[in-house]
């Protein structure tokens, strides 16, 4: 996942107060114990949880974000650098593994909002955390599928992944190994080669290093593993949570209170009602970024993820072997998350584009017409395709597996909801405001 590097400055605490940190650090943190998706555990002493114990020694108690970066994106020993963790095999399965309707109906949205927005002569698809590489192969099989209505539309797909595992098994699922990559980890694009259907694809660690223009970006479980900060109010205020090396174990790590003031809490909303609260400024940054090109040169995101709209506290949780892991044991070897809070993307956005969402899941599959695509399938199938297809449109739309707790947030130019024309190709005509697909009845022109 794209990494941005975080604000979060870790917290010696009373540097705030300009005070000498390592007055108060051995003395006053408070050990505090939260949800974090607890199951009893044996710990187990891994490279990353030796590294973590004795960056804490060194310099103290870290910050959960930094705790989340570490253990996900560490260079040496990241969770997500060099591990395939998708899949049966792995510890988490995401949607489009489990039905290639949910990747089909996405690639219906992008091309509904092409048309919507005047069929531009050209458009970048840009997926932030692409995974195996699934999602954007069933979008592009509905691209050739669709190719008539493409034709004259000149496309590429840009992807951006720091974990070279998954970038190799993105290549072997969107090219032709016949056709070799051209590789260059000194560029921008640190690998570029040619999908299946002959669409150029590039690779890129950040999202900056994606060149800008009329992109459509897409973001699927992206958000929820970028670094959070949290939060506690205490009886004197806001106090970060940070982690620390469990003084009764020195091979443990517990969850602390910091003794006073630090500065990321300049993230927390003035009149916030929550007793605890997670914020991801690196969510901000990304969002602020996409919204800025989206503006300028046109497009849409669509990001779809776990989340709430400024309603839960306590979300951080790990998963290992598609069960719940306790956040602070064995790090390295689990996946880490947390529901991402759209109330604070909306905000970040800063009226610089307008936002659709968060809408559930099952809400703007069926509005996307998941139902009729089953069907289609479900009548093509032998009696093993059709039970798992049933299998993954009941996983998709239960409301009591992701059906609900899946949510679908989108950024788009103001003019596309009030009809105005973006002055930026001549060879784009006009579009006329039409309901966006998902978010509302899917409405060809």
């Amino acid at each position: 996942m794209a990494l941005l590097h975080t604000l979060g400055l870790r917290a010696a605490a009373c540097e705030v107060r300009h005070e000498s940190p390592c007055k108060v650090i051995p003395c006053f943190w408070r050990g505090k114990y939260f949800s974090s998706g607890r199951e009893p555990a044996e710990n187990q002493v891994t490279p990353m949880l030796r590294h973590l114990v004795y960056k804490i020694k060194a310099t103290g108690p870290i910050t959960v974000a930094e705790y989340m970066k570490e253990v996900l994106t560490n260079p040496a020993k990241g969770y997500y650098v060099y591990r395939d963790m998708l899949g049966e095999k792995g510890d988490f399965i995401t949607s489009p593994e489990i039905s290639q309707i949910f990747g089909e109906l996405l690639g219906i949205w992008f091309i509904s909002e092409w048309m919507a927005t005047g069929k531009n002569a050209a458009f970048q698809l840009v997926e932030l955390g692409p995974g195996r590489g699934t999602l954007s192969g069933d979008i592009l099989r509905v691209f050739s599928q669709l190719g008539s209505v493409l034709k004259n539309c000149d496309i590429s797909i840009h992807l951006v992944e720091v974990s070279e595992k998954l970038s190799e098994i993105q290549a072997l699922t969107l090219t032709e190994e016949k056709v070799p990559l051209e590789r260059n980890p000194g560029s921008p694009a640190y690998m570029k080669g040619v999908t299946k259907s002959g669409i150029p694809i590039s690779w890129y660690r950040h999202l900056q290093d994606v060149p800008k223009g009329y992109s459509f970006y897409l973001a699927h479980e992206f958000f929820d593993v970028l670094p959070v900060h949290k939060f506690q109010k205490t009886p004197q205020g806001w106090r970060e949570v940070f982690i620390d090396v469990d003084p009764q174990a020195s091979d443990k790590l517990r969850f602390v209170l910091a003794p006073c003031v630090t500065p990321a809490e300049v993230f927390i909303q003035s009149d916030e009602t929550r007793d605890h609260v997670e914020v991801c400024p690196e969510a901000g940054v990304i969002i602020q970024e996409l919204s800025q090109r989206i503006a300028l040169t046109g497009g849409a995101a669509l990001i779809a993820d776990y989340g709430h709209d400024g309603t839960k506290t306590d979300t951080f949780r790990g998963f290992c072997g598609h069960k719940l892991h306790d956040v602070l044991i064995a790090p390295g070897t689990a996946d880490l998350t947390a529901d991402v809070d759209f109330s604070y993307l909306r905000r970040m956005a800063e009226g610089k584009v307008a936002s659709l969402g968060p809408i559930k899941q099952q809400t703007f599959l069926k509005n996307m017409g998941i139902d009729v695509r089953l069907k289609v399938l479900a009548d093509k199938s032998d009696e093993p395709s059709r039970q798992q297809l049933l299998q993954g449109y009941d996983m998709l739309m239960n409301p009591k597996k992701m059906g609900e707790r899946f949510h679908f947030f989108a950024l788009l130019p103001h003019q596309r909801l009030h009809g105005g024309s973006h002055p930026m190709n001549a060879c784009q005509s006009k579009p006329s405001p039409s309901p966006v697909a998902g978010f509302g009845e899917l409405a060809w022109r």
